[in-house]
Order: C-alpha cells, then sequence, then structure tokens
C-alpha cells in the first residue's frame, strides 16, 4: 500500500508532462504597428496632449505679437554645430524658427530633418537680424555665397521652446 502511495504523486507528475498546447485564443488583441516612440527635451514634463497644427497655429497667431502654445510640426533643418536651433515647416512655404529657452537644451544635430516634433513653449513676432540670420546660415553649414548673400533682416513669427518632443 505504501508503493502505491509513493507511486500515484509520480504517476501523476509524468502523465502531465507530455504534449504542451501554447496556442491561446484570443480574439480582441489589437496589434499597433510603427506606433512611434518619443524623445524629450527641455521640460520633461510636456505632453502632446492639445498640440495644433500649424494651420491653426498661425490663424491664432494672426493679430497677436505673441502666444503661448503647443504645436505638431515637421522640422525642416537643426542646427549643424550644436542642436541650439531648428526650422519648422508651416506649411504654404512658410517656416518658424524654433530656440530653446536660456540656451537650456539641444536637440540632435543630425538624424531628426523631416521628423514630427511638437514644440511647447511662447510663439512672438520678430526681427531677426542680418548678424543673427548669417550666424543661424553658418550654423547650417551653408556656404561662403549663401551667408554674403543675406543682407536684410528678417520678420517673422519665432518659438522660444521649454519642451520639445521628437517623434522617431
Amino acid at each position: 500500500m505504501r508503493k502505491f502511495i509513493f507511486a500515484l504523486p509520480i504517476l501523476a507528475l509524468t502523465a502531465c508532462g507530455g504534449e504542451t498546447n501554447n496556442e491561446v485564443l484570443n480574439d480582441n488583441v489589437e496589434i499597433i504597428v510603427d506606433a512611434p516612440t518619443i524623445t524629450v527635451y527641455g521640460d520633461s514634463t510636456v505632453t502632446a496632449e492639445g498640440a495644433i497644427e500649424p494651420q491653426e497655429f498661425l490663424a491664432q497667431m494672426e493679430g497677436s505679437d505673441s502666444l503661448k502654445t503647443k504645436v505638431r510640426a515637421t522640422i525642416i533643418e537643426a542646427c549643424k554645430k550644436k542642436g541650439c536651433w531648428m526650422t519648422l515647416d508651416m506649411g504654404d512655404g512658410e517656416t518658424m524658427m524654433v530656440r530653446f529657452k536660456d540656451y537650456g537644451f539641444f536637440v540632435p544635430t543630425e538624424g531628426v530633418d523631416g521628423k514630427t516634433v511638437i514644440i511647447d513653449g511662447f510663439a512672438f513676432t520678430d526681427t531677426v537680424s542680418v548678424a543673427d540670420l548669417r550666424h543661424f546660415a553658418e550654423d547650417a553649414n551653408k556656404s561662403e555665397a549663401e551667408i554674403a548673400a543675406i543682407t536684410e533682416p528678417e520678420i517673422g513669427i519665432n518659438f522660444e521652446a521649454t519642451g520639445v518632443i521628437v517623434e522617431n
């Protein structure tokens, strides 16, 4: 009888060691393909919530000299020397210069052109001097001829970002 009591658990364990079935039946599985990952620069609490598209942004800036907002746009180029500024495509051939609050953070110098970005901060109308425009052109590795061709200041919308989200 004792042999039977000891044999029963061993028999039960070996009986369970057969073929396994790992098939999971679940019709409610959602697979997300190519979900963007993000990298945050500056204020780490910045989120994408409430970001507006360039057309809406430009409409809100009309008749205003400044605006606190979040904008989603595409990076045209970033500073090639330090990553201390970037230009964004605002649609219809319009661009916007973005600099970073207190020179406190930078974006990568390579690999961000063409990526979607969300910027959080203050937009304002400003005149950018010839000296600053030439400096930005140098930072972008423009030729001497292109830099020398800059002879007039530009009036336009600029942005001081406190936080930036780059979608990878």
